[in-house]
């Protein structure tokens, strides 16, 4: 589990910045993208262009990517070319719900949740929280004030979560939209969320 507090009060604390990646087909129509590489649609690429404009500047230590295009894209056309690729940036592995939709599923599970089943072939919340901890575990020891981070939904809400000390679950309650912009903080010594999905 994340640890919730920094012990020392002068441990330095850097501000994590976070962006889901542009919109693509598949994420426009409410399908489950993990492994398949799409592009983003033209719609999506004006997205990513709009980002340069609020990513405050540009003045970042460390700029880290999803190894999928959609994210290292989203990425270039906001312009941070050349992102760090960190493969726990991934998005959740959905398995045999890979380009399948929350209602689509429901027609045979009902009472499917990817919160607390995980997808069948894929990876169940403990896989997820273990990459995701190792991940802030990294960003938490950035020298630098600020990185930035371009990613996927279900992975950047996990990341939202486990910032705060909470249950992968808790990721349910954080809507992220695409190519929104997202700030993990602190207040004092505990890890906080400054700012979530803004357009």
């Amino acid at each position: 589990m994340a640890t919730l507090r920094q012990p020392d009060p002068q441990t330095h604390r850097p501000e994590i910045w976070l962006v889901r990646h542009g919109q693509t087909e598949w994420s426009r129509d409410g399908k489950h993208t993990s492994g398949t590489d799409l592009p983003l649609t033209p719609e999506g690429e004006r997205a990513a262009r709009s980002l340069a404009s609020r990513l405050d500047g540009g003045a970042f230590d460390l700029v880290l990517a999803s190894p999928r295009q959609r994210a290292w894209r989203t990425a270039e056309l906001a312009g941070f070319a050349g992102p760090e690729i960190d493969d726990d940036l991934r998005e959740w592995d959905y398995g045999e719900y890979e380009g399948v939709t929350t209602p689509q599923i429901r027609e045979t599970d009902p009472d499917w949740s990817l919160w607390t089943d995980g997808a069948p072939g894929g990876e169940r919340p403990a896989d997820v929280e273990a990459r995701v901890d190792r991940l802030i575990a990294r960003l938490r020891s950035v020298e630098g004030e600020r990185v930035l981070v371009f990613a996927h939904g279900h992975v950047l809400r996990v990341v939202g979560a486990r910032w705060s000390g909470w249950p992968v679950g808790a990721g349910a309650h954080l809507r992220l939209d695409t190519a929104t912009v997202s700030v993990l903080g602190w207040e004092r010594e505990t890890p906080a969320i400054g700012r979530w999905n803004a357009p």
